[in-house]
């Protein structure tokens, strides 16, 4: 069966040549022309890949895609951004987007993503089947529940994005391992962000925000000056101040 992909793309010249080239790697496509249709259309029905301009009538792609991550839409969204938009860019990435293309862009470039997507995705669905079978995780009084996608701390609920958890679980599965931005944008996110490292920090500031008692000091996910962060399982370090 082939891979369903929704293209929100106001141009309408963009959009059937994203078609064509899709339909060469075997996907079936649907378009959808404004930020609202597509928000609708991505919310209800069933897609494998999401691929979002960031300028749409209506509802912008920063929009669409913080909506349907609210709504527990966790479909990949390849966002399409223009040459001067690092800002929004770094925002796509922050609000849930797995990844980016800055217009214009190759024909093999956009197939080499969409796959790639694709592959993560399936690494994503293998975990999934993995974690059914982890019944908690507990360092000290953080507990993370993999299966059922939670976490408390001092048995009190913490909610957390897909992208925060995903990077807690990361760190919590590999307890005491440094992990650098780079290779946390590799683990976590799937594949390189070169130069958006930075969204990195914005993500582990969120997550100590909602799971240490003083953030300022942190005594979960530590910072290894010089390196990157990594999970204290056993408080050994000292705080981060």
């Amino acid at each position: 069966m082939p891979h369903r992909v929704l293209v929100i793309e106001d141009d309408i010249d963009i959009a059937h040549l994203l078609e064509l080239h899709l339909h060469d790697i075997a996907m079936e496509v649907d378009i959808v022309g404004t930020g609202t249709a597509g928000y609708n259309k991505a919310s209800k029905d069933g897609y494998d890949i999401i691929i979002l301009d960031l300028m749409l009538p209506e509802m912008n792609g920063l929009e669409v895609c913080r909506k349907l991550r609210e709504q527990g839409v966790h479909t990949p969204v390849l966002m399409l951004t223009a040459k001067s938009s690092e800002l929004d860019r770094v925002l796509g990435l922050e609000l849930g987007a797995d990844d980016y293309l800055t217009k214009p862009f190759s024909i093999q470039e956009l197939q080499a993503r969409v796959k790639a997507m694709l592959r993560r995705s399936a690494m994503q669905t293998a975990h999934k089947q993995t974690d059914s079978n982890e019944e908690s995780i507990t360092i000290r009084n953080l507990k993370i529940l993999p299966e059922r996608r939670q976490v408390t701390v001092a048995g009190q609920d913490v909610e957390l994005t897909a992208r925060e958890f995903e990077l807690l679980l990361h760190f919590a599965r590999n307890p005491g391992k440094v992990y650098s931005r780079a290779q946390l944008l590799d683990k976590v996110w799937g594949y390189g962000h070169d130069g958006y490292e930075h969204t990195v920090n914005s993500h582990i500031n969120r997550l100590r925000k909602k799971i240490e008692i003083d953030p300022a000091r942190a005594e979960y996910i530590v910072t290894v000056w010089g390196v990157g962060y990594k999970i204290d399982e056993d408080n050994s370090g000292k705080p981060d101040v």
